[in-house]
């Protein structure tokens, strides 16, 4: 099980991974602040429910040596993504079509999977 302080590391890793990523689509200020800030908090909030849960059996690596995913890498992905939404959807992309909310959100979803996958 993962400890406080290695659930705080991969929020920040993701937080920056998407920080990263959403810099190839827009370099507007609040866009990234608040994809960065929602992208951590949706991963953090995924690993402290595990954490609480002793969910032990989520951190199975699929045997993949390319891509070793798992429930917990998967899932933190999607609460980053669901974050992000509600966050831009909310706040600064609330009168912008839904597809523009979509494409960014999606961006941070796969930024916190992949900081799952490979970096902690």
């Amino acid at each position: 099980m993962i400890g406080w302080n290695q659930i705080l590391y991969g929020a920040g890793l993701s937080a920056a991974a998407a920080v990263l990523l959403l810099l190839t689509r827009s370099r507007q200020p609040m866009l990234l602040l608040t994809g960065g800030l929602a992208t951590g908090a949706g991963a953090a909030v995924w690993n402290a429910i595990l954490r609480a849960a002793n969910g032990s059996r989520f951190f199975v690596d699929a045997p993949l040596r390319f891509f070793p995913v798992s429930w917990q890498d998967t899932v933190s992905g999607v609460f980053a993504f669901a974050a992000t939404t509600l966050a831009y959807g909310l706040g600064p992309l609330a009168r912008q079509p839904a597809r523009r909310v979509m494409m960014y959100s999606i961006l941070c979803g796969v930024a916190a999977l992949l900081v799952d996958v490979y970096l902690y």
